[in-house]
């Protein structure tokens, strides 16, 4: 499938498992910039692990989304 968005930054927020891990991945699979935003840093890092061996770039930002500031 080419969703178009190879090179494109993309931003998840909970992205670190379930349906958001999924997300991530087929992101991956289509060559997204994909920029990962959950509380735990271990669980975001292996994310973004999967995201670049589905032949994406992963970045990752350790943060509570739900809190502002």
């Amino acid at each position: 499938m080419d969703l178009g968005l190879r090179g494109n930054a993309v931003l998840l927020v909970g992205g670190t498992r379930g349906i958001g891990l999924a997300t991530a991945r087929l992101l991956g699979e289509e060559g997204a910039r994909v920029v990962l935003i959950a509380r735990d840093p271990a669980a975001l890092e292996a994310a973004a692990a999967e995201v670049r061996a589905a032949g994406g770039e992963a970045a990752v930002i350790p943060r509570d989304a739900t809190r502002r500031g």
